[in-house]
């Protein structure tokens, strides 16, 4: 009697994966890149709020021992490339993160600086612009409160 046959052979494996992979190549759809970029805009203005919060909550809940309280500074020149968190007494670097080269990143100034009362400090920005694939998102702080808005233009 002759026995049964328990595995493809190397060749009919190889078919089979080529087979699959032309079905995946037909069916999977073109990715959008203009519309990933457009929310790279969304997700890069999110991140921006919740840094600017966390900085305003760090000047508030360090105000025992920091008189200066803490900031947001944009780096590089327009457009921004990142930004950083700062504690302004010792300037010691809290955080930083990048801004994705899709997005454009633009300010008034290039500092946000929180005193212990959570509000601005005068001189410093109140409003960053980010941009990406005709999707702009405006961040705007209240000088007197810290309060912080973002909306899509």
């Amino acid at each position: 009697m002759a026995e049964k046959r328990k595995a493809f052979s190397l060749v009919e494996a190889i078919i089979v994966v080529l087979f699959i992979g032309i079905l995946a190549a037909v069916a999977v759809p073109r990715i959008n890149f203009a519309v990933v970029s457009k929310y790279k805009a969304e997700t890069t203005a999110r991140k921006m709020v919740i840094i600017l919060r966390r900085t305003r909550s760090l000047a508030i809940s360090d105000a025992v021992n920091n008189n200066k309280g803490f900031e947001l500074s944009l780096l590089g020149s327009f457009p921004y490339t990142g930004y950083e968190l700062l504690n302004s007494d010792t300037k010691v670097t809290v955080d930083s993160h990048t801004i994705d080269s899709d997005v454009t990143c633009n300010s008034d100034k290039k500092t946000f600086e929180f005193l212990p009362l959570g509000n601005l400090k005068p001189g410093t920005g109140t409003q960053i612009t980010l941009s990406a694939q005709g999707k702009t998102f405006t961040i705007t702080v209240t000088p007197a409160t810290g309060a912080i808005k973002c909306t899509e233009n």
